[in-house]
């Protein structure tokens, strides 16, 4: 890899041949940067011993007890807590749109492949559904090699297709969703915000603690075209000609309220709202779901 390019870059993780390879350079090219373990829970508050069990890091050994009672065990720490992921993916037709190679559903599939690597790496639980506005597919929360491998299989074999409905969708999915934990929501989330904000609260009052990671395009975010344009609803019929420059302002204004309410509504429920254009890295995504684990591990809420 050239020098200076993150391997967390959208241009370089698009140039990888499987979503699995993708996972696994996001991770390795974050955790890299992080200057800690990949594993949480070494400087934290000491909660038990377990067993030791093959592949388990023998810095985690406490000789100290092998020493008197001549068994192997590994320290546990409260961060250590198995937690449970939930990565619901929006596979709308709107996720499709992309004014580089990769589109919002690639980078969004990207988070979801690289959180679902991260969390099972942790030994957590993670599970996956795809909607538009309907239930799209599902993988039930598990752990292990073989769940790794059904949500990234699912996720490769997934397109983008069919109307946005996420606040419906969302608010049906909360009592379905029976085990408890981090619920990562990937979209544009170009809906109503009222439905949006029943939905969240639905899994808020389900015991869940939702995260919005709402991923748009950079043009979507600028809105830099000039001369004609041709606009074509990609989840309606019908194609239009517009001066770009006539409508910039308006489009901007109408965006930046939808934003803002969005946020607005989240706060009121104490969920994040992650902006994120599909240009840049994946770092934030990783960042905040191991900050929120950390606070939920101990108890309470990011």
């Amino acid at each position: 890899m050239a020098q200076g390019v993150s391997a967390l870059d959208p241009a370089v993780l698009d140039r990888l041949a499987s979503l699995s390879l993708v996972a696994r350079t996001v991770v390795e090219g974050f955790m890299a940067g992080q200057h800690r373990s990949a594993r949480l829970g070494s400087s934290v508050e000491f909660a038990q011993h377990r067993e030791y069990v093959p592949g388990d890091d023998l810095r985690r050994v406490d000789w100290k007890v092998f020493a008197r009672q001549d068994r192997l065990v590994v320290k546990q720490y409260v961060e250590e807590t198995n937690l449970v992921c939930h990565l619901l993916v929006d596979a709308s037709e709107s996720m499709a749109y992309g004014s580089t190679p990769w589109s919002k559903f690639d980078y969004a599939r990207w988070c979801a492949a690289s959180l679902a690597h991260l969390v099972l790496s942790q030994r957590d639980t993670a599970g996956l559904v795809l909607f538009d506005r309907e239930l799209r597919a599902k993988v039930r929360p598990g752990n292990g090699a073989l769940q790794r491998k059904e949500i990234l299989e699912t996720l490769e074999k997934a397109e983008p297709a069919g109307p946005t409905g996420i606040g419906a969708i969302v608010e049906w999915l909360a009592p379905k969703l029976k085990q408890r934990g981090i619920v990562c929501l990937f979209s544009d989330f170009f809906d109503d915000v009222g439905a949006i904000t029943q939905g969240l609260r639905r899994l808020v009052h389900s015991g869940h603690e939702p995260i919005v990671f709402q991923i748009l395009d950079a043009e979507e975010l600028a809105f830099d075209f000039n001369g004609l344009l041709k606009l074509e609803g990609l989840e309606s019929s019908g194609l239009q000609k517009v001066d770009a420059r006539a409508i910039r302002e308006a489009y901007l204004e109408a965006l930046g309220a939808h934003q803002k309410e969005l946020a607005r509504q989240a706060a009121i429920l104490a969920v994040d709202v992650v902006p994120i254009s599909t240009a840049q890295g994946l770092d934030a995504v990783l960042s905040t779901y191991l900050a929120h684990r950390s606070a939920r591990a101990r108890g309470g809420r990011r």
